[in-house]
């Protein structure tokens, strides 16, 4: 992994019902050894793995109600 600048920490944003929010640039290392990079400000990596531009975020999550959690009697 290559080494941070020196400086304050990269910040990461963690959000319950929605996208991870990691200030840019960034360079993200998939699971298939491909890497995919963005210099924008703040991007919005997927959590929920439904995004069609994975690992970016595309909004998919908002489409669709979340499972019932165990234990909600729902």
């Amino acid at each position: 992994m290559p080494d941070m600048p020196a400086g304050r920490p990269r910040r990461i944003v963690a959000r319950r019902d929605g996208p991870m929010l990691v200030e840019g640039p960034v360079e993200i290392a998939l699971e298939d050894g491909t890497t995919v990079s963005s210099d924008r400000f703040c991007v919005a990596l997927c959590t929920c793995r439904r995004s069609r531009i994975y690992p970016w975020c595309d909004t998919s999550h908002r489409k669709h109600s979340p499972a019932p959690r165990p234990g909600s009697g729902d």
